[in-house]
């Protein structure tokens, strides 16, 4: 796929910039979030906390597509938009097992992939790895458990219906679950291969 052309103005090579859509995509994305929160905890409105919380997880690829699309890719996107994304995906976990929508040893499963990814990058980084494209089992996984978070919440009641969608509800979140940590050990190749890459480039 051709990258559309940078709008006039250059703004695709300045990096510095703060004010641009994507920063504030993802921007409106945090500030959603202890709204999230209120409407979950402080009302009774799970539902409709529910329906945010899916919302902010089914648009955490807008903020991106807007700076390649407009040629707004910024610093403080690069750091802005994957913080968000943890954020989000930290703050779901933990609230929906708080509530009592999924039981902690799936919650507890779910953050320690997360850190055992995030250890990783870190630990690559350091060593001087080179980039990991992402495998689609990651991408994969994460999309199912982002998709079976908010609709625990959604289907934690007595309804007909609620019955019925919380069991389609747990097919998909254990299938993003078993996803998430096969892809977790899949890196493991990659890993090595990127390392081996970031060592040889420093050489030359």
């Amino acid at each position: 796929m051709t990258e559309a052309p940078s709008p006039a103005g250059g703004e695709e090579g300045d990096l510095s910039r703060i004010a641009t859509w994507p920063n504030a995509v993802t921007v409106v994305r945090l500030a959603l979030i202890p709204v999230y929160v209120w409407l979950l905890f402080g009302t009774s409105h799970y539902v409709a906390a529910g329906f945010l919380l899916g919302t902010l997880g089914a648009t955490d690829w807008v903020d991106g597509f807007l700076a390649r699309r407009l040629g707004q890719v910024t610093t403080l996107g690069k750091v802005l938009d994957p913080v968000a994304d943890r954020v989000l995906v930290v703050t779901a976990v933990f609230t929906v097992a708080i509530y009592g929508a999924v039981p902690w040893w799936f919650a507890g499963l779910t953050v320690a992939r997360e850190l055992a990814v995030s250890i990783t990058v870190l630990v690559l980084a350091s060593m001087g790895a080179a980039r990991i494209d992402v495998l689609w089992v990651g991408k994969a996984g994460t999309f199912a458990l982002m998709t079976a978070y908010p609709w625990f919440l959604i289907t934690d009641g007595p309804a007909e219906w609620q019955v019925v969608l919380r069991v389609i509800t747990w097919g998909i979140g254990i299938v993003g679950l078993v996803l998430a940590w096969v892809a977790l050990f899949s890196y493991v190749a990659p890993a090595r291969e990127a390392l081996a890459k970031g060592r040889e480039g420093r050489r030359l």
